[in-house]
Parts: C-alpha cells; sequence; structure tokens
C-alpha cells in the first residue's frame, strides 16, 4: 500500500504483475490450452480475472525448489562471509538473511499489519539490477510484495540494511518477469529498513481512499492468480473484501457506493475462481450466491455457480442455473457449449439410476414372457 495512494508500478518486485503486463498475462492464460472462458465485454476492467478458467487447470505449476541456491561469493554489497552469518529463515536454504549494517534493536521491528517503507535493490546472480526502489512502501504481513521481503522485514531492526538471497520459490517462480527476471532464478536483494508506522484506520478512510486500498489488494489476488499461487490469491481477495466491507465513519457519495460494489462483485467472482482450482466447492458456491445476491443476473457467477453444481455431479440444480445464464447471453457459446454437455450428463445418469433400480428389483426383461400359472393357490377358495 504506497503511501502516495499511487497504483501499484507494473514490474515491481513488490507489486508484479499488475497492469498491462498482468492482462498481456491472463490473455496468455486464456490461448494456452482449450479453455473454456465466458466471453468478456469490452468495457470491462482488463485485470478483472472473472473470465479466466474456473475450473480448469491454468498449467502452471510453482516454481521447482532450488536445493543448490547458495548465497553469492561476490555480489552487491558485502555479499561474501562466513557462512556463520547467514540467517537460514525458513529453515530450508532457500531464504538467507545477513545484517549488512546493524539496527536499532529487536524491539524496533516492525509488526505485521504495518505500513513500512524500505530502501530496495535486486539483482540476479550475475550481479544484473533488475531494480532500484528507494522508497517502497507496503503493509507487511498481507502479501502485497513478493514472499521473500514479506517473511524478511518483519526480521529487520529499523536502520537495519540486509542482504537477502532468495529462490525463485519466493520471488518470481516458474513464470520469471518479463523481459529482464528469467524463469526460475533466485534473486539478491540488499533491504535497508526505513520506517514503520502503524496502517490508516480503515473507519476514516474516504471513499476514494477505500476504493484505491481495495483495489490493489485486488490486483495482488490477481498476480497470484496468474501465478497459480491459489492460496495467496484468496488470501489477498479476502482482504479487499474485508477493506470493502469494513463500517465508516465518513459519508460516500453514490458514485462511491457503486464503486465499491463494483469492487466487492469483482472481488468474490476471483474468489469463487480461486476457491475453485482448490477444490472448495462449498466455498466457492458461497462467492457465488453473494455476487448473485447483488446482482442475481451476473453471468460470470451463474455460470461458475452451474460449473460448480455440475462438478458436485448436482447436474438437475446447475442445468437451470445454466439456463438462465443462456437467456441473459444467448450467443455465448461457452454456456451453450457447458450446457449442452450437462444436459447430456444428466441423460446418462438418468439412465445409469434406471438401470440400477431396475436390477435391483429384481424386474423381467423386455423380452421375456410373463410365466402363467395354471393351478390356483392353496389359499384362494374357488
Amino acid at each position: 500500500m504506497a503511501s502516495s495512494g499511487e497504483e501499484p508500478r507494473s514490474g515491481s518486485p513488490g507489486r508484479a504483475g499488475t497492469g498491462t503486463e498482468a492482462a498481456a498475462d491472463a490473455a496468455q492464460l486464456d490461448t494456452a490450452e482449450d479453455f473454456e472462458v465466458l466471453e468478456e465485454e469490452e468495457e470491462e476492467d482488463e485485470d478483472d480475472l472473472s473470465e479466466l478458467p474456473p475450473l480448469e487447470d491454468v498449467g502452471r505449476p510453482p516454481a521447482p525448489p532450488r536445493e543448490d541456491a547458495q548465497p553469492p561469493e561476490q555480489g552487491a554489497g558485502d555479499a561474501a562471509g562466513d557462512p556463520e552469518e547467514w540467517l537460514d529463515v525458513l529453515g530450508n536454504g532457500l531464504l538467507k538473511k545477513k545484517t549488512l549494517v546493524p539496527g536499532q534493536g529487536v524491539d524496533s521491528r516492525p509488526q505485521k499489519g504495518q505500513d513500512v517503507t524500505i530502501r530496495l535493490k535486486a539483482t540476479l546472480e550475475d550481479g544484473t539490477v533488475v531494480e532500484e526502489d528507494p522508497a517502497l512502501t507496503f503493509t507487511l504481513g498481507d502479501c502485497d510484495v513478493l514472499q521473500a521481503l514479506d517473511l524478511c522485514v518483519q526480521l529487520l531492526e529499523m536502520g537495519e540494511t540486509a542482504l537477502i538471497v532468495s529462490d525463485a520459490k519466493y520471488c518470481y517462480g516458474a513464470q520469471g518477469r518479463s523481459p529482464d527476471i528469467p524463469p526460475n532464478v533466485s534473486l539478491t536483494l540488499e533491504v535497508e529498513l526505513l520506517g514503520a508506522q502503524d496502517a490508516p484506520d480503515l473507519e476514516l478512510l474516504s471513499g476514494k481512499e477505500k476504493i484505491q486500498l481495495a483495489n490493489r489488494k485486488r490486483e495482488r489476488g490477481n498476480f497470484f492468480y496468474q501465478q497459480a499461487d491459489y492460496v495467496l490469491a484468496i488470501n489477498s481477495y479476502d482482504i479487499a473484501l474485508r477493506i470493502v466491507g469494513s463500517s465508516s465513519k465518513v459519508d460516500f457519495s453514490p458514485d462511491e457506493e457503486a464503486e465499491l460494489l463494483d469492487v466487492k462483485v469483482k472481488c468474490l467472482n476471483n474468489l469463487a475462481a480461486s476457491q475453485l482450482k482448490l477444490d472448495h466447492f462449498k466455498a466457492a458456491l458461497k462467492s457465488c450466491n453473494l455476487v448473485l445476491e447483488h446482482q442475481p443476473e451476473n453471468i460470470k457467477a451463474l455460470f461458475r455457480k452451474g460449473k460448480v453444481l455440475a462438478q458436485q455431479g448436482e447436474y438437475r440444480e446447475a442445468i437451470p442455473i445454466l439456463k438462465a445464464a443462456l437467456k441473459l447471453e444467448p450467443s455465448n457459446k461457452t454456456i451453450h457449449a457447458e450446457l449442452s454437455k450437462l444436459v447430456k450428463k444428466h441423460a446418462d445418469q438418468r439412465n445409469v439410476e434406471t438401470e440400477m433400480y431396475r436390477k435391483m428389483l429384481g424386474n423381467p426383461s423386455t423380452g421375456s414372457t410373463p410365466r402363467k400359472y395354471k393351478d390356483k393357490l392353496p389359499w384362494v377358495r374357488p
């Protein structure tokens, strides 16, 4: 969360994947495989990832752990040193921290939830500088930045300068960052903690400030979705929804209220998409229903609700929902295809059930002739 209130810069280690790069990544995901994607209106926000495939895998596995990740022998600052000087942050050798300039003591360390400001310099293993920011501000613990920063900055003392060597897993992973950061590469981050303060009171934010803050969290969720990290995507969308739903002591204009509702709907749609990726069907269904409470004719929510019900085998319930979506947009080929598929599956399901009941009841086959008994039963009187 930048103190200036500006939108996140595309390509920054703290806020990668937003803006045009995020749109390009989303488009690549849509066309990489035969995904079932809702057609988008041209005027819609290009960062709204509700159109991304609701159930199919994105085909981007997380970056595999690099067992050979080591602190650089030479490079930024005083990277070389005795191995004992390096702190193995997670105990797996993939994220290490070394103090270059001591800070003001352990008591000066920032707390999660505070807004921190750092000086950042990021380099590749060969020493190439890929990012410099004299004052990067973000909310600690909200996953607003690279995981390497979020995990390590909370260990810094005020005024401390440290070197962080991170495996790609905690930076840009298997995707990298075009054009300057290749896939699956480690980064060396030189970080100085400049300041820390409590985050602003949500109740006192103006409508514009609340919208900007919620959108930044949503965009971060979009970045994680594109990275196929659906757990962190859900975390960011949840934070955005908490911001939108927080009480306020400030009056908002009707336009601001409408924009906050729009942000909420986008977050819920994207949240449902992320939950579906993790097979969290109950949660995804709840997210879809929340959208439909505000917008009963939201095609994305209807389509996704039908998909999640179908995924659970509830074809009888899913079919009318998809029919409602198709009625709203009769030309949508994706809904046509999904509805046709479900109708066939439902018919097959009924045939299987019918055959099962026939066997259970021992019904004779249709080709057999019933046996006629001439003898009367002994207890039937003539």
